[in-house]
């Protein structure tokens, strides 16, 4: 399973689209407070599903992608899951992509869907061959 979140229906419908052709079944949440909602986290629900990768944008309204992924590094069952950021904001994806060592990759929108697919493909291996 992949959660997407992101603010951008047309972003969430895309990746939505070409994932689930894949195989993939998909989650989205448009902002952070909704993505810990879905992971269980806040509201505490252990019982969630983990995903096994989250597609994340960085700037979105009511929690933005860093202060999600900070949270999700303090919790022990989303601390592992790796995060590919998507997102407008170059620059700014470096800077999460070296301080945060979840960040799988980071990828700037607009982007090629085919590329996206090999990277998920290549990011979602090597995390179930290290596991």
């Amino acid at each position: 399973m992949i959660l997407i979140v992101d603010d951008e229906p047309e972003i969430v419908t895309l990746l939505r689209f070409v994932l689930e052709k894949d195989g993939y079944a998909i989650l989205d949440a448009s902002n952070g407070v909704i993505a810990l909602e879905r992971l269980g986290v806040e509201p505490p629900s252990p019982q969630k599903p983990v995903p096994d990768l989250i597609i994340l944008d960085i700037m979105m309204p009511i929690m933005d992608g860093y202060a999600l992924n900070n949270r999700l590094q303090k919790e022990p069952r989303t601390r592992g899951i790796p995060i590919l950021v998507l997102t407008a904001k170059g620059q700014k994806m470096r800077e999460l992509f070296e301080m945060a060592p979840n960040v799988a990759a980071y990828v700037q929108k607009p982007f090629d869907p085919k590329m996206l697919r090999e990277l998920i493909a290549g990011i979602l291996h090597r995390n179930n061959n290290s596991g």
